[in-house]
């Protein structure tokens, strides 16, 4: 490969390159001076060569001496068209001559080097940082889509034997230029999975036990098309993806990555799995595959995984109430209520404050979600998950060691109301008007400075109370008075939250979920 293939984006080498002379360019201004007229003769030699090879091959096709020089040279064009990374703005005036469907045509050749070539040409062409140039680079990314270059990098990946270190790197191109590509026009991300195979090969891949560059790409590539899209999150599911990604983490169940490659990796697969979790059906999934089993077992490890666990569990057991009666029927109140109590393992990690209020606020979420259903969905004594036995197991633990988790409930909830309280009168402080802030953008920002967990530890309280016990009765109250609050401090918490349950489960729900808020402020 010639010096212009080492050429890196947006920033030239001074020295002479093949590619210059070619081009009746000067060495030493070859970026600075390359314009139009220039670049439009790198494209037609390249296009010259792509079909001087096509027709060397249909006439000799059992005979590759006859068609192998055809190729070198075809290669040697390929790679002076690197040069075109450095004008970007050209791109609108080449792609209706021919470079994106040029392109995509040498994806399909059937030397693999030439389409590994046409795959990191085509990462560099793609790749965009400036703002300037993005206008010029999208219409290259949509000509690519045009020419059915989805499709051909995709088939690249199945394609490429990564037992060839030269073809692994051609793989890693290929993540590359989809990456790129997706980047540009992310409404992609449900284009290239419901019209390829893309997601079933990247599943494919991070089953793999051994670790590299193009897995941990992999996984990257995965989560990007997951993080917005509901019909990708599906399209997982019905490929048995939830029992695919579970795979790949339970690897890591009892042992920590070796690098901070493998641990990024490790994190982009449990991001993966908790937007694989977001839809219904995947949470069915998730429980039938015995994710809830794993889950806990990951956090009895204390490995590093740890908070990813709960944070799974989290996404799991929200608004799905058979996640929850498994989570209790596995013994996974003693497991989540050590965290609750603060027996964090420690590590690297943990020791910044954010790691710490965020594994906090997960766990009083999985609480919560052991008496509420869903958002606004309250399950009450006579029903739902508390009830019968694993209810009485839930609240026995409020109970034991003379209600210490109470005492750590109560202290959470101080912590909160102050932060809360904070933010209040900061706002209070505010000129509204001036900074256009309505009553919801208020909220919100309450909602951010820690009211979501204060209303899920208020909703926690009021099913203590709700529970009858005398015992747990008394010593909220005993709290409530030692840190100068009353019970109706709890129902105010509960009020707000009763008025701002929204409606997207339906009006009908919200209703009944507005009425199960009442009663429960009405116990209190």
């Amino acid at each position: 490969m010639d010096a212009a293939a080492a050429v890196h984006k947006r920033k030239r080498p001074d020295e002479p390159t093949p590619a210059t002379a070619d081009v009746d360019l000067s060495a030493a201004d070859a970026v600075e001076v390359l314009d139009l007229r220039a670049a439009k003769r790198l494209l037609l030699a390249f296009e010259r060569r792509l079909r001087d090879n096509l027709e060397a091959r249909m006439k000799y096709p059992d005979d590759p001496a006859r068609f192998a020089d055809s190729e070198i040279a075809l290669h040697a064009e390929a790679d002076r068209l690197r040069l075109l990374a450095g004008a970007p703005e050209l791109f609108p005036d080449l792609v209706p001559i021919g470079l994106a469907s040029s392109l995509a045509s040498l994806l399909t050749h059937d030397n693999a080097d030439l389409a590994a070539a046409a795959a990191s040409l085509l990462a560099d062409l793609t790749d965009s940082d400036d703002p300037s140039d993005l206008a010029a680079v999208q219409a290259l990314a949509d000509a690519l889509v045009d020419a059915n270059a989805l499709d051909l990098l995709v088939h690249n990946l199945s394609r490429f034997s990564e037992a060839d270190p030269d073809e692994a790197e051609a793989v890693h191109n290929t993540l590359a230029v989809l990456e790129n590509l997706l980047d540009l026009r992310p409404n992609l991300a449900d284009k290239v999975c419901d019209g390829t195979k893309l997601l079933r090969w990247l599943l494919s891949r991070l089953k793999t036990r051994e670790f590299d560059a193009n897995k941990q790409y992999a996984s990257e590539i995965l989560a990007i098309l997951l993080q917005n899209s509901p019909a990708n999150q599906k399209r997982l599911g019905q490929i048995n993806g939830v029992d695919g990604l579970l795979q790949a983490v339970a690897m890591y169940k009892s042992r920590d990555p070796k690098t901070s490659d493998e641990e990024e990796m490790l994190e982009n697969l449990f991001d993966c799995l908790c937007c694989v979790l977001m839809p219904l059906e995947n949470k069915e999934r998730f429980v039938k595959a015995e994710g809830v089993e794993l889950m806990i077992i990951i956090m009895k490890q204390k490995k590093l995984a740890y908070s990813s666990a709960i944070r799974t569990l989290d996404f799991a057991m929200t608004r799905f109430p058979p996640a929850c009666e498994r989570f209790v029927d596995v013994l996974g109140l003693k497991t989540a209520f050590a965290a609750f109590m603060d027996l964090i393992p420690a590590n690297k990690k943990s020791k910044k404050e954010s790691y710490q209020e965020e594994l906090e606020e997960r766990i009083i979420s999985i609480i919560a979600s052991l008496f509420v259903s869903h958002v606004g969905y309250v399950y009450l004594s006579l029903g739902g998950i508390t009830k019968g036995s694993r209810r009485m197991r839930l609240l026995g633990k409020f109970v034991e060691n003379e209600c210490e988790k109470i005492d750590r409930l109560m202290e959470f909830y101080t912590r909160y109301s102050d932060r809360v309280k904070e933010e209040t009168e900061r706002l209070d402080s505010l000129d509204l008007e001036d900074l256009e802030m309505d009553d919801d953008e208020r909220y919100n920002r309450k909602l951010e400075a820690g009211l979501y967990t204060l209303q899920l530890i208020a909703l926690i309280l009021g099913h203590i109370w709700h529970s009858g016990n005398s015992q747990m009765r008394a010593r909220v109250e005993l709290l409530l008075r030692q840190n100068k609050l009353t019970k109706q401090d709890v129902k105010d918490i509960l009020e707000e939250y009763h008025d701002n349950i929204g409606d997207l489960d339906g009006p009908e729900e919200k209703e009944r979920a507005q009425a199960r808020t009442k009663e429960i402020i009405a116990v209190l």
